[in-house]
């Protein structure tokens, strides 16, 4: 299972690594120490945080969360997977994308719960991209 560091649970999450910090020390969102000592979160544990935090309204920074060209990088926080057909949801920042796709495709780029994703935008179609 992929695990991550602060800062970069806090770039998904759209915000300071300061603020998720300081969630890991309230107990909001659990972490564990690697052989180096540096605190890392599951990458099912920050899926399952980015999905209620986005529910509760979000982080305290009031900045909108924008990428250039259309793409929104996020933590893969569900897949539900058909016999021909998937339906992949992203969490980036305060945002949620659900991507339709083959299910073929999803095991193609291996993509699992708490994974680092794309989800790219063009008009109606979300493409996701592995990290």
């Amino acid at each position: 299972m992929q695990s991550y560091t602060i800062g970069q649970a806090a770039r998904l999450l759209g915000v300071s690594p300061d603020t998720a910090r300081r969630w890991a020390d309230a107990g909001r969102v659990a972490t564990h120490r690697d052989d180096s000592g540096r605190r890392l979160v599951d990458g099912r544990d920050l899926a399952a945080f980015s999905v209620e935090l986005a529910k509760a309204g979000g982080g305290e920074e009031d900045t909108p969360y924008t990428s250039a060209r259309n793409a929104f990088p996020g933590i893969v926080t569900a897949i539900k997977l058909g016999d021909v057909a998937a339906q992949v949801e992203i969490q980036a920042g305060p945002h949620r994308l659900v991507s339709l796709l083959t299910r073929e495709a999803v095991e193609e780029l291996g993509l699992e719960i708490g994974m680092e994703a794309t989800a790219r935008v063009k008009s109606t179609n979300v493409h996701i991209d592995r990290v």
